[in-house]
């Protein structure tokens, strides 16, 4: 067992195995505040969203353009090479039955999938037939659990890999006289403790000070960056990690609607690319990204420049096995009548029906119905 450290936020205990050099990553991004998805992936091929958006509606020459109808928000213009490479994409309408328009209320449903105990990502990683038993099989960036990682057979939150270690004050030659000491420790004692500290020395070699990313990745200096930069290290360090979890706020733009989503999304566009980058190819096509929110906005702008609490939103999904430079699902318009209620995109797909292929490549065999309790699939055939 490996001693604590302690920072200002966590104190985490670890006992890592060395064995698990090959597990594939799921890492959930949770854009928390309700983000607009109309304002991030703009239909600007459909007159309907400049006639319910006149002043807010960004024009063509604001836009990177996708495929002729659909074009990114400026903020993330670093995604548009994922998306020609074909390992990006998108879809539009996407949510919970939640219609509460509940911050709180949505997010949690959302996260435990429904009304079952504990969360969804918890569940999936405690029925996968190849569950980890590491403390970082699943690791949680910032200082509280997420509500879709309660329930995980094992579970870390942390700001930094730096928590993990043999303490602060430690003598210099104390990892030598543990690796000594479990030598000679008999039956499955011994090794568990060795494959803790080889694991340990990994973490270690990865730590802020000694890190650079690969293939030209370049990070932000803001949170999210950091958090992205703090996976990638852990999914190169081999201890196992399966699932990853980080929140990005800042989403609710009820008013002025630019300047309350322009720093989120630029901090979205870089750090996302970054981590892509950094992970390369090979370990890429091992690594799973969901970008989620809780619902969408309003169709239409409202007196101050914004949007409201809406239904469908957008997902997106990067990484191994994704079929991208696409979006999946049918666009039906946004003529007012197609909307749903006050002026909502409809959810045309559930997004545990968009998990779901996601979650059966990351372990196939996977029992759906375990992760997803008395849910009934109606899969996107688009997505496998």
């Amino acid at each position: 067992m490996l001693k604590p450290t302690t920072s200002s936020s966590v104190t985490t205990t670890a006992l890592v195995s060395a064995e698990r050099d090959h597990d594939p990553a799921l890492i959930v991004v949770f854009l928390r505040g309700g983000a607009d998805g109309l304002h991030l992936v703009v239909p600007h091929g459909d007159d309907g969203y400049y006639r319910a958006r006149p002043s807010i509606g960004l024009r063509r020459r604001e836009l990177v353009d996708l495929d002729g109808f659909f074009g990114f928000n400026a903020g993330l213009a670093p995604l548009l090479p994922l998306w020609k490479e074909g390992v990006l994409s998108m879809v539009h309408g996407a949510g919970s039955e939640d219609e509460t328009r509940s911050h709180f209320e949505a997010q949690d449903f959302m996260e435990h999938g429904g009304l079952a105990a504990g969360g969804w990502l918890g569940r999936f990683l405690r029925v996968r037939p190849d569950i980890g038993h590491s403390p970082l099989t699943a690791v949680a960036i910032g200082s509280q659990l997420p509500e879709c990682l309660r329930g995980a057979p094992s579970c870390a939150a942390m700001e930094s890999i730096s928590d993990f270690g043999l303490g602060q004050h430690v003598p210099e030659n104390f990892a030598a006289q543990l690796a000594s000491l479990y030598a000679e420790a008999p039956g499955a004692l011994g090794p568990a403790g060795a494959n803790a500290l080889a694991a340990l020395g990994r973490i270690e070699s990865l730590h802020d000070d000694a890190y650079s990313p690969e293939h030209g990745a370049e990070y932000g200096d803001d949170a999210f960056s950091g958090g992205m930069r703090q996976i990638a290290q852990l999914v190169k360090a081999k201890v196992g990690l399966q699932a990853a979890a980080i929140s990005l706020g800042g989403w609710d733009s009820h008013v002025t609607q630019a300047a309350i989503m322009d720093g989120p999304i630029k901090r979205l566009g870089v750090g996302l690319a970054a981590l892509v980058r950094d992970l390369g190819p090979a370990r890429l096509a091992r690594t799973a990204v969901v970008v989620m929110t809780e619902f969408g906005r309003r169709v239409g702008e409202n007196s101050a420049g914004g949007t409201d609490h809406g239904l469908g939103g957008t997902l997106f999904f990067l990484g191994g096995g994704v079929t991208g430079g696409r979006l999946h699902g049918e666009w039906e318009g946004l003529g007012s009548e197609l909307l749903q209620g006050p002026g909502d995109l409809p959810v045309r797909y559930n997004y545990r029906d968009l998990l779901a292929p996601v979650l059966r490549r990351q372990a196939p065999g996977v029992a759906m119905d375990q992760v997803f309790p008395g849910y009934v699939f109606r899969p996107l055939a688009s997505l496998g």
